[in-house]
């Protein structure tokens, strides 16, 4: 599977590279392994992308020199990326003009439509999802109008996805009827932009109008957007990790504050868990906000009692189990003033693999921690991922078959305990109907193979 993290579209009365790249920056905490953008010159569409951050990707290139005036940008996280042809935005050169796309989630039928693709005659270059996408619109355009050719598109796919995409001289966002994957529409000095996080508008000085609707495309213009409400589901699956981990803690979701939303988890962790410890140490930085509304909650001291080396990629996503667990005390390093001899309450935001946590919590104890008692703000992740998060096998995940206490015991803690699924819930304050929680449930949204469907029945799509 292939992760596809973050992606951005802008419509300017000026050229679109520099701010691409800024938004791109803004966005790269959901995916450091590849970036690209492509950009409409007034004849066609180049496409620009490489390896590594967003600097290392564009390394070379005078991204001030690229001329047009839309254009789209990716940033990559996939635990499969090799070449920079891997990396997105994807074009391919169709009947129907110039299709580049960016997405952002799992189309989980891939392997069935390119399958049919096949047959029917097209042959694939990159074998990718995307380059399905592109050759579905490309047939549907041939005899449809764009709004149905895209209804159409959307009919044909399962799973998550947020896409930035061109079409010639047309840039759009789509989002899909469950709203599985954040995306926004913002106004930006001589433009509108269209990005995973509202954090990309910040960083271009611009105003968040409001999020793109599940089942909803968007054209952006210079001047202003246009909005075509295709599909809605009776109830969404909006992906609880956004709020949890995956997001940038400063961005705004359906309008609600990442952080207020972490703050809160912090503080109903503290409801539902008591303990008696000298001092609340975040793991950082992710873990944070949850670790001040814990401390605020429970009148136990926040410390920064880890100190992180910044110059270290996230852990979780770094593609190798085997570098993940070499770089944890490179990362981080504990302050022996907060932890010698102190009870400690470590706080995260979840617990996926389990090997990091266990390396800290022995780090804390070499260093002196009389005991280490850790608080998680998500409930157990005891199910795979299916729509986009690199948690794809219950094999990969410790509390997939495990009880608290045997996973307490495996990670060496002093106590264990997580939010529920109820407390989590009420923190997000979005119903838990419009809630993706397939991961903390086992019940998924979409039909999986193998898996429970929740509310074990598809419901209904209203066609509009």
């Amino acid at each position: 599977m292939r992760e596809n993290c973050g992606v951005v579209a802008i419509a300017s009365h000026n050229n679109v590279a520099e701010n691409i790249y800024i938004a791109l920056m803004a966005l790269q905490h959901r995916g450091q392994e590849a970036a690209g953008m492509a950009i409409y010159n007034g004849g066609k569409i180049n496409n620009y992308k490489g390896l590594g951050l967003v600097d290392e990707a564009f390394k070379g290139i005078n991204i001030s020199n690229i001329k047009g005036n839309i254009g789209i940008g990716h940033v990559y996280y996939s635990i499969k990326i090799s070449s920079p042809e891997n990396a997105q935005p994807t074009l391919l050169h169709t009947s129907a003009g110039d299709i580049a796309i960016a997405h952002n989630g799992i189309i989980t039928n891939s392997k069935q439509l390119m399958e049919e693709l096949m047959e029917s005659g097209h042959t694939f270059f990159y074998g990718n999802e995307e380059e399905v996408v592109i050759y579905l619109l490309a047939d549907f355009l041939k005899f449809k109008s764009f709004e149905k050719a895209v209804k159409l598109l959307m009919k044909k796919l399962a799973g998550s996805y947020s896409f930035t995409f061109m079409l010639n001289n047309r840039v759009f966002g789509l989002r899909d009827a469950l709203g599985i994957k954040p995306l926004c529409i913002g106004k930006i000095k001589d433009g509108y932009i269209i990005a995973s996080e509202s954090v990309a508008i910040d960083a271009l000085g611009g105003e968040l109008v409001r999020d793109v609707m599940p089942g909803e495309l968007i054209e952006i213009f210079p001047d202003g957007y246009k909005s075509y409400k295709l599909m809605e589901e009776k109830y969404k699956a909006h992906c609880f990790f956004e709020y949890v981990y995956f997001a940038r803690a400063d961005s705004i979701i359906h309008n609600k504050e990442v952080y207020k939303v972490r703050e809160k988890l912090g503080e109903i962790l503290a409801r539902e868990h008591p303990v008696d410890a000298d001092y609340v140490i975040p793991i950082p930085d992710s873990g944070r906000a949850h670790a001040y509304g814990f401390s605020k909650a429970s009148g136990i001291p926040l410390a920064e009692g880890l100190m992180k080396n910044r110059y270290i990629a996230r852990t979780f996503i770094l593609p190798t189990q085997k570098l993940r667990e070499k770089l944890v005390q490179l990362k981080l390093n504990p302050v022996k003033s907060i932890v010698n001899g102190n009870r400690i309450v470590l706080v995260d935001d979840s617990i996926v693999r389990g090997t990091t946590i266990k390396k800290i919590i022995n780090l804390l104890k070499t260093h002196g921690a009389k005991e280490v008692h850790v608080r998680i703000g998500s409930p157990p992740i005891i199910a795979p991922c299916y729509f986009g998060i690199d948690m794809t096998t219950r094999d990969q995940l410790i509390a997939s078959n495990r009880s608290i206490e045997e996973v307490r015991k495996k990670i060496n803690a002093d106590s264990l305990a997580y939010i529920s699924i109820d407390g989590l819930v009420e923190a997000i304050g979005i119903d838990k109907k419009n809630l993706c929680l397939g991961c903390v449930t086992g019940e998924y949204p979409v039909k999986i193979e193998g898996e429970k469907l929740r509310f074990q029945e598809r419901l209904g799509i209203k066609w509009i």
